[in-house]
């Protein structure tokens, strides 16, 4: 398929119809989430509630239905408009997964025709598939994401027994420093986003509002779970857990700067790993790195293996590959000056910015 796109003006093509998401319409939505083995967590309907709640975005929820009116494939889209940023469509912002899937190829392609055409008609620069699997004909596709996945072994004790000397040594050295290990939910929130505020502005990046995470907590209670590491009374370490299936992911894990001598992130990391196996996952997933970055070759030491990440993308006329990475060289400045900016001043223009990065 090439990423120009075929005609999808008409909503029909013989018995598969693809419609716009309604309210009555969620429930079937979930369902099939749920039974297809490549949909994800942030496939689910949920999601249209906290980005249009807390943001205001416009959502654009596709689906395919069939001819006896089964739902036979989904595809989530949000459009996101700034000054700063441009005005584009993601499926699905903030996470890793979002784009088309149906029951076969065909349909998926309907599906991402159907959201190119929208596109056009909404007049947007682009649109980005956020998708775990390469597809056929597309030029403009980024490929330089992966994630870190560990395939986890059926007990704790082999787990301890794989990660080897050095790293065990690391993880007995903050306990003796005094650290102590907390699992929760909402009671947690506090200690996660002191920590990951403060880290996301020591790394010159905006950071989502306090709002955002305890809305998914209330979103998806059965899914969510944190972790805060503390020392002395102090959070030093945190994270935030997604669990879906068979797999549990880390997509926000932060630690204090000041603190890494003590490798508290090693005891954050084997505590969650712990937790995912006494849980009965099988897969622990690190969440998204940059190939041979910093935060690859930590999440490698651990027996991580890299998935690649095909980001596929629709450009309108005239318009160009995006790049609104950190990476950008026309954010440099801006990102040294964020991190010279008071915490009370980076948490409160953060999240104004955040939410209209991808």
């Amino acid at each position: 398929m090439n990423e120009r796109c075929v005609d999808a003006s008409s909503f029909q093509c013989g018995p598969l119809s693809v419609d716009a998401l309604t309210d009555a319409d969620a429930p079937k939505w979930d369902e099939f989430v749920h039974q297809h083995e490549r949909a994800s967590l942030y496939h689910l309907s949920a999601w249209r509630r906290v980005v249009s709640d807390l943001y205001g975005h416009e959502t654009h929820y596709l689906y395919a239905r069939q001819g006896n009116g089964e739902i036979a494939g989904v595809l989530p889209l949000v459009r996101l408009r700034s000054r700063l940023f441009g005005d584009y469509l993601v499926s699905m912002p903030y996470f890793n997964f979002g784009g088309a899937v149906g029951t076969s190829e065909s349909i998926e392609q309907a599906l991402i025709e159907r959201g190119c055409e929208l596109a056009k008609d909404l007049g947007v620069k682009h649109v980005e598939f956020r998708d775990s699997k390469r597809r056929a004909g597309w030029e403009r596709v980024r490929t330089d994401k992966v994630l870190m996945q560990l395939k986890l072994p059926g007990s704790v004790d082999a787990m301890w027994s794989a990660i080897g000397t050095k790293r065990r040594t690391r993880i007995r050295r903050p306990a003796k420093e005094g650290a102590t290990v907390h699992f929760g939910g909402a009671e947690l929130l506090d200690d996660f986003y002191f920590v990951f505020s403060r880290n996301m502005r020591d790394l010159g990046t905006p950071a989502y509002s306090r709002s955002f995470f305890d809305r998914i907590i209330s979103e998806f209670p059965q899914h969510t779970s944190l972790i805060a590491v503390r020392l002395h009374g102090k959070p030093v370490s945190a994270g935030f857990l997604m669990s879906y299936r068979d797999s549990m992911e880390i997509p926000w894990g932060s630690t204090l700067r000041e603190y890494n001598h003590l490798a508290v992130n090693m005891l954050l990391y084997w505590e969650c790993l712990k937790k995912a196996i006494e849980s009965g996952k099988r897969i622990f997933d690190f969440g998204r790195s940059t190939v041979d970055s910093g935060t690859f070759s930590f999440k490698q030491q651990w027996g991580a293996e890299p998935e690649q990440l095909y980001w596929h993308y629709w450009l309108n006329d005239g318009v160009s590959m995006p790049n609104l990475t950190p990476h950008n060289p026309k954010y440099r400045l801006a990102i040294r000056v964020w991190q010279r900016l008071p915490l009370f001043v980076t948490n409160a223009l953060g999240p104004r910015i955040v939410r209209s990065l991808p």
